[in-house]
């Protein structure tokens, strides 16, 4: 066995002489040798700096190893932390990408005690569950496959009692029988040895970020600690979303292999012309996954595939009787719904049921509206283009309660219940302000018209380029997509599995777009009432979406 390689002081090897380390400073971010360590003990600015040996340091997980505690940019070590971006920053930070963030803390009082922190436990606690949920999964799948070769020889037992009785005119139907079976079984043994395999790859990698984690609470740093405790979060969650899939799918079914011979052998001669016929049935899985915690991702529900999004029509919003002319709707959190309700040159804020019953106009506008959505309580911020505005609406009092004056054209608005993220496509940028203090914050190079928000992400439609794209809550862009049935699309949503839904008025079609946007498919166009459609709307909890076509406003049901 190979000696593991040896780590050689940071400081001598800058006067070209290679001495085996003993310690690796956390604050200075070096190895030592022996001799250099004594002085670094002495020294006044580094004599309270913590160490670990070196041999605990090559212990800790390699994303640990390769983070530093200064500042990529400036160079200059990390003091403070932004709230708003979630990230730490160095002083210069501040007066760079921070000026306008009200929300700056010292990095030492996020830091302070991590590692007794609530967060280690549960999330070790995640990683023993998932450890156990992969391990019983794993055996089940062998229990599963050593069943079904036991039904195979059982069945192949059978299918050779039967021969016996006859003669050698049944040779062709058995020898095709058997073919059959084989080729159902071959079938089930490949889907259960591949999901097997996927299974068992992802729990040695639990098992192995268990020794990680371990090792990271030992001997990493605060901020080691804190920037590997979300690191192993996310991944945690993921594998728990994997998990919660592979029991709610029909991957983990039973798959049982018979044989059903025919019941008229005593006529053979005359009548029979299969063998028998091989069949497969279907059970839910016994496996009871360990209880994940609500407040994370574990908990949620089968995600669907792109193909299996069908909506079907259910109503048509109307106003005493009329059709509904409207620019944008949003669905509020009870299911009603709010529009932007054009009728004779006068435009109104306009509430409706979840079954397209109209209930009242909330008020009127003087000026032409844009876009609205939805703030919280009872309040949606409503944009006028034209007039470089937001307002802020009460519509259960009937009233204006707050306007906000901008720079540029506001075009589409959206918020996640403490701030507006307003697109200002002229300016190819999108505004983010802070409705505690109004203070703003502008994200650049986003050439957005339309947009929608999830926790982690901006979504926006840039109808002039046709194309749909996704950017980080701090404006850095993830991926754009471009497809053949997007043509000026000007409205977007998502669903609660995190497809984008797509309004695109010159090709007349709604598209949505995966989570990941590599892939698309036209799920409604002309045929299904699209004409020229403007915005859409999703309700994530009980899926109905609302489109804003041409002249009416349509209700389907996901």
């Amino acid at each position: 066995m190979a000696s593991p390689s040896k780590d050689f002081c940071t400081l001598c090897k800058e006067d070209n002489v290679t001495s085996d380390a003993v310690t690796w400073c956390t604050e200075c971010e070096v190895f030592l040798c022996v001799e250099c360590e004594k002085h670094h003990k002495r020294s006044r600015a580094s004599k309270d700096h913590k160490s670990i040996s070196a041999e605990n340091y090559q212990e800790l997980p390699s994303f640990i190893k390769g983070m530093s505690n200064l500042c990529k940019v400036h160079d200059r070590k990390f003091e403070l932390y932004c709230s708003f971006h979630a990230c730490p920053c160095c002083v210069h930070c501040t007066t760079d990408k921070h000026q306008s963030c009200q929300t700056m803390k010292p990095l030492s009082d996020i830091l302070k005690q991590v590692k007794s922190s609530a967060a280690v436990p549960l999330l070790e606690k995640d990683l023993k569950d998932l450890r156990e949920n992969f391990d019983e999964i794993v055996e089940y799948l062998r229990i599963r496959i050593s069943t079904n070769a036991k039904q195979k020889t059982e069945a192949i037992q059978n299918i050779q009692s039967v021969r016996k009785s006859i003669d050698d005119y049944l040779n062709q139907r058995e020898q095709q029988l058997l073919k059959d079976l084989e080729i159902e079984h071959s079938k089930l043994k490949f889907e259960m040895e591949t999901l097997l395999h996927e299974v068992d790859k992802r729990a040695k990698q639990i098992r192995n970020l268990q020794n990680e984690f371990s090792n990271m609470t030992k001997y990493a740093t605060e901020f080691q600690t804190y920037v590997g405790l979300k690191e192993i979060e996310k991944i945690t969650s993921q594998e728990g979303i994997y998990i919660e899939d592979l029991k709610r799918g029909s991957d983990l079914h039973e798959r049982n292999l018979h044989v059903k011979t025919s019941p008229d052998l005593a006529f053979i001669l005359r009548d029979v012309k299969l063998f028998g016929e091989i069949s497969v049935d279907t059970r839910p899985c016994n496996v009871e996954a360990n209880a994940g915690r609500k407040d994370q991702a574990q908990i949620l529900v089968h995600a669907p595939i792109i193909d299996q999004i069908k909506p079907s029509f259910s109503n048509t919003l109307k106003v005493r009787g009329h059709a509904l002319r409207s620019t944008d709707c949003c669905i509020l959190p009870d299911g009603n719904i709010v529009a932007l309700h054009i009728y004779y040159s006068k435009s109104y804020l306009a509430l409706f049921k979840n079954d397209g019953t109209f209930i009242r106009n909330a008020l009127s506008f003087d000026n032409v509206p844009s876009h609205l959505c939805f703030v919280k309580d009872d309040k949606v911020a409503v944009s006028f283009f034209t007039d470089d505005e937001i307002a802020l609406v009460d519509f259960h009092k009937n009233k204006v309660i707050r306007k906000f004056k901008f720079s540029y054209g506001c075009s589409a608005v959206a918020s996640d219940g403490q701030n507006l993220f307003i697109s200002m496509p002229t300016e190819k940028i999108v505004c983010t302000m802070n409705l505690r203090d109004n203070s703003k914050q502008n994200l650049e190079g986003i050439y957005v018209h339309s947009i929608s928000l999830d926790k982690e992400n901006i979504y926006g439609t840039n109808f002039r380029n046709n194309t749909v794209n996704c950017y980080t809550l701090s404006g850095k862009m993830l991926w754009t997509f471009e497809h053949q049935d997007i043509h000026e699309p000007v409205g977007i949503a998502l669903d609660k599995n995190g497809f984008i839904y797509v309004a695109c008025m010159q090709s007349n079609r709604i598209v949505v777009v995966s989570p990941d946007g590599k892939s698309c498919r036209t799920i409604l166009n002309y045929d299904n009432g699209i004409k020229r459609p403007r915005s859409i709307a999703i309700d994530m909890k009980s899926g109905i979406m609302l489109v804003v076509a041409d002249e009416e406003m349509l209700l389907f049901k996901l």
